[in-house]
């Protein structure tokens, strides 16, 4: 009886069958030689199994999501109080859009914690540590079981810390994607519930939904203050606030001296604000607070900041270049700053120089005013000089 055909193994040892001839399925009996061979290759190297399309697939899945998991534990969407955020790692916003971490700004070496458009990282929004930096990169982030956050350079070394207006029961600290970071229990993402949040601590930048007011039941004021200079974010010269003696306007400061009022709200807009942005705001005022705030809007992103020089300038996020594009510089004009001529007196950009005396007084130094130095003002031109 003649014996059945023998079939081709499975796997077996030896050369990857892709490298051997493909004109016939037969295979020669192996010689001697080429048994010892294959023993020394099974010793020194490892068996090499022919994988099917199946176990291709499966491989690449589990791979995908490995990369998957891995990927989103450095990225986390919130911390609770027995997870941290080291230098170089960062928390990302829910929809991707803002992102919470570590840099330096500029040429310094100085460490800080800040956030920032994921679109634009290196414009930073907001600062924790503003005035308390680190050199090294071993700061850290985490939340205590009280609901406060808590950046550390090592375990006993606190650097900043939030102040919750109440203690927590299940804490959790998020990015929310409009660029707020909050501290509120982990069943409650009720903004009215909020325990503590950035927006309610500005630094040079106001963003959509940050109030820039005062609040007169917790007396505590949300307003803007420059960075120092480009590579250090401690509060500079200039502040924008509002002010809230007699009826609420916008003021532009340098320390106490005031450089440009933005006038009243007229309903609509500040009546000395000749370029509004294109985007809702809105006012309150009433017996508990006063603010101005721009509203949350998903279709596009518009910020303002105050620069270490003093300008308030506007920005909108381009989806174009993937960056923040100026769209207002600053003043418009020497004749809004605030009492540039002084009493009795009016300011006109057309002329100069831009300051004029009101009918019936003169300059008390003519000289000096034809060079734009009004500080010595005007005196009513009848009237005997005062010594």
């Amino acid at each position: 009886m003649p014996l059945p055909q023998p079939k081709q193994p499975g796997f077996f040892m030896g050369e990857n069958p892709h490298e051997q001839s493909t004109s016939s399925n037969k295979h020669e009996p192996y010689s001697g030689d080429e048994v010892s061979m294959m023993s020394l290759k099974a010793r020194f190297h490892k068996i090499n199994i022919k994988l099917s399309s199946m176990g291709r697939v499966f491989v690449i899945l589990v791979c995908c999501f490995l990369l998957f998991t891995l990927t989103n534990s450095s990225t986390p969407a919130m911390i609770n109080p027995s997870q941290s955020i080291r230098d170089g790692e960062t928390l990302l916003s829910d929809g991707g859009s803002f992102e919470l971490g570590f840099f330096n700004p500029g040429n310094s070496t100085n460490r800080y914690l800040g956030l920032w458009h994921t679109k634009s990282p290196k414009t930073v929004l907001w600062v924790a540590n503003r005035e308390t930096p680190f050199s090294d990169r071993l700061g850290g982030l985490t939340i205590t079981r009280e609901g406060v956050l808590v950046l550390l350079r090592s375990p006993n070394d606190t650097v900043w810390s939030s102040n919750p207006s109440r203690t927590a029961e299940n804490p959790v600290a998020e990015v929310l994607d409009y660029g707020n970071l909050v501290v509120r229990e982990e069943n409650d993402s009720n903004p009215e519930n909020f325990l503590w949040q950035s927006f309610d601590h500005p630094c040079d930048t106001l963003m959509l939904g940050m109030k820039l007011g005062s609040n007169f039941v917790t007396k505590t004021d949300q307003f803007l203050s420059s960075w120092r200079s480009a590579e250090d974010p401690a509060p500079g010269e200039y502040s924008y606030l509002i002010d809230t003696h007699g009826y609420p306007q916008l003021l532009l400061k340098r320390g106490n001296k005031t450089l440009f009022r933005g006038g009243s709200w007229n309903g609509i807009n500040f009546v000395s604000n000749p370029r509004p942005l294109p985007i809702s705001n809105e006012f309150v005022f009433n017996s508990k607070e006063v603010y101005f705030k721009f509203e949350i809007q998903s279709s596009f992103r518009v910020r303002q900041t105050l620069s270490p020089s003093g300008l308030l300038q506007s920005y909108i996020l381009s989806d174009r270049t993937n960056d923040w594009v100026i769209t207002d510089a600053g003043q418009p004009d020497q004749c809004d700053n605030y009492a540039i001529c002084g009493p009795n007196t009016r300011c006109e950009i057309s002329r100069s120089p831009i300051c004029v005396c009101l009918d019936g007084f003169v300059p008390k130094s003519p000289a000096d005013w034809n060079f734009s130095d009004w500080n010595d003002g005007v005196y009513p031109e009848n009237s005997a000089r005062m010594q």
